[in-house]
């Protein structure tokens, strides 16, 4: 039998606003295919693979190893370059390769500003069902709130699901408190934020716990995003805080 055969339907996934989720994701190919799936089960409510770092491995998608994960909700990402993707895919590109794995989707990452290049994608998940979360990255600076509120009315008004926006912090903490409110307001449509650098670790143990809906640790050895927690350490936090 074929190891990496269906043997069931691909997993539904309920993003509510307000209710924490962990993303575990995978920074090398090598931990996708080595790290156990227990393991796996234990550290993250959904396991995101990034198909552009597996595109610049040169790993073929039609061994499709993220099937072991059986049970688990699968989050794919096809990023471009500009917002920090492996290698220059232009959005045919890309369009192509989240194609291949829409059997098995239960949710697809496509950046905002991707969404005119990409329609003819988002049409197909209209179609089929599969829901999709609009993201928005930044590694240069914490973006104002008017644009936070621009590119999350633009996903919606697209027909996402969710809105999520990674970003670098430094050092000032005044820039949370703000944040902070964005979440908390956006009581009708799922929000989900992050930061990168100095404050990462502080950040997305604070937003998960706030209610940012997506949360990101890495599995394996490799974090995908400065500042990173591992995706275990960071279900522990939220839980842990969002508990007391």
């Amino acid at each position: 039998m074929d190891v990496f055969a269906r043997a069931v339907p691909r997993v539904p996934i309920d993003i509510r606003p307000g209710i924490p989720l962990t993303v575990g994701s995978f920074g090398d190919p090598a931990s996708l295919s080595s790290i156990p799936a227990a393991l796996v089960r234990k550290s993250c409510d959904i396991v995101e693979i990034r198909l552009d770092l597996l595109a610049c491995e040169s790993t073929t998608l039609d061994a499709a190893p993220w099937r072991r994960f059986e049970g688990m909700p699968l989050l794919f990402t096809a990023r471009r370059a500009s917002e920090g993707g492996e290698g220059d895919l232009d959005a045919e590109t890309r369009m192509q390769m989240l194609g291949q794995i829409l059997d098995d989707a239960s949710l697809i990452d496509i950046e905002v500003a991707s969404i005119p290049e990409m329609q003819p994608l988002l049409d197909q998940l209209s179609a089929i069902g599969t829901p999709w979360i609009g993201s928005f990255h930044n590694f240069q600076e914490v973006p104002g709130i008017d644009s936070l509120s621009a590119h999350r009315m633009a996903a919606r008004n697209a027909g996402a699901t969710g809105f999520k926006a990674a970003f670098e912090l430094g050092w000032d903490m005044n820039q949370l408190g703000p944040l902070s409110l964005f979440i908390q307001q956006s009581e009708d449509f799922p929000v989900s934020l992050m930061g990168m650098g100095p404050l990462a670790p502080v950040s997305r143990v604070l937003f998960g716990q706030l209610g940012s809906v997506l949360n990101y640790g890495y599995l394996g050895d490799t974090p995908t995003a400065p500042g990173q927690w591992s995706a275990l350490q960071l279900k522990e936090a939220i839980e842990s805080t969002t508990k007391a």
